[in-house]
């Protein structure tokens, strides 16, 4: 493999001529310049990437650490993320946890290892198990998206859950609904926690009763939706509006009634969380609470770069803004 010493030897040039035409960081005469791209041609000479690296103690790698999921959220995050680190001039590095900690820890190793320069978390598995391995690289900047530990030291961009799951109840209730059911996801999860909380809100607005028996915990997976919905149909009043925690579990709501022989919304209305893509084109489209997912992604990526080009200010609490999209799964009960 060609070095930069052999194209100025082939050129009759310094290496550090060389190097300037390489990298563009000097004039050079367009004669000498010729030169030495001829010479950069004929021996199919390519930078070292990681020589440069090392030069700069920059890499211009983003390392990104998900949970794997069957949720098309964390597909259309990772591939907004990378978007923005392709526009940025930055490489994305990514690794899924499969909800395992002592995986997160091995992932979080890796990376830092690979000397990336700045590090994204969207994984809830970040507990004690990864403690240590933040402590030992205390110069790598991190930034958490959404799903992530609330024990680190780093910028957090977040979905403002609690305004998303009140927006979701108190839609339902203008439609005329007071028998709302909500599956949630896992309750240790802050946007799980934080839509039950949303919830809760929009009900005592409404001076309408919480219901224990209305609410199944889930999981934000197909089958928790499906079995969220089995629960509340098995009621001796079952609800007649359904607030699904994700869209994914939404989908698996309209399985269940589908198998029950129910329609949606004519007999039960549903509204879902994350407006993915997939929801637009269920039968009927799903009514659900739009995150800003690009916003999340751009925030996310421009604030670990700035902490990587030398910001020291405080940690950062970036609350994005949910809103609701209006579809054709919630019917209007005052129309009855």
């Amino acid at each position: 493999m060609a070095t930069m010493k052999d194209v100025a030897r082939l050129a009759g040039v310094s290496t550090s001529t060389v190097s300037h035409v390489v990298n563009n960081t000097r004039f050079v005469s367009d004669e000498i310049r010729e030169r030495i791209l001829k010479a950069v041609a004929e021996l199919n000479y390519s930078p070292s990437a990681l020589a440069r690296s090392l030069k700069l103690n920059q890499t211009r790698t983003l390392g990104m650490i998900v949970t794997t999921s069957n949720n098309p959220f964390f597909a259309e995050v990772v591939a907004g993320v990378e978007r923005i680190c392709y526009q940025r001039g930055y490489t994305l590095v990514l690794c899924n946890t499969e909800g395992d900690p002592e995986r997160l820890s091995h992932s979080l190793e890796v990376l830092l290892q690979k000397r990336i320069d700045g590090l994204l978390l969207m994984c809830t598995e970040a507990r004690s198990a990864s403690a240590e391995v933040f402590e030992r690289h205390p110069a790598v900047p991190i930034v958490v998206m959404d799903w992530g530990p609330l024990n680190t030291k780093a910028d957090r961009i977040q979905d403002n859950s609690a305004l998303g799951g009140y927006l979701a109840t108190r839609h339902l209730i203008e439609h005329g609904h007071q028998k709302i059911g909500l599956i949630t996801g896992p309750l240790d999860k802050l946007p799980a926690q934080s839509r039950l909380d949303g919830y809760r809100r929009a009900l005592a607005e409404a001076d309408l009763p919480f219901r224990e028996d209305y609410v199944v915990t889930g999981d934000f997976k197909f089958t928790g939706g499906i079995n969220g919905m089995h629960q509340l149909l098995a009621l001796a009043e079952p609800p007649t509006a359904v607030f699904a925690g994700n869209d994914v579990s939404a989908v698996g709501v309209y399985q269940a009634l589908y198998r029950a022989g129910l329609r949606v919304p004519q007999d039960i209305s549903v509204i879902g969380y994350d407006d993915i893509e997939l929801s637009q084109y269920l039968t009927p489209p799903l009514t659900t609470i739009h995150q800003p997912k690009e916003d999340l992604c751009k925030q996310a990526v421009d604030v670990l770069l700035e902490r990587i080009h030398g910001a020291d200010d405080q940690p950062r609490l970036i609350t994005l803004e949910p809103t609701l999209v209006q579809r054709e799964s919630v019917y209007d009960l005052y129309k009855i």
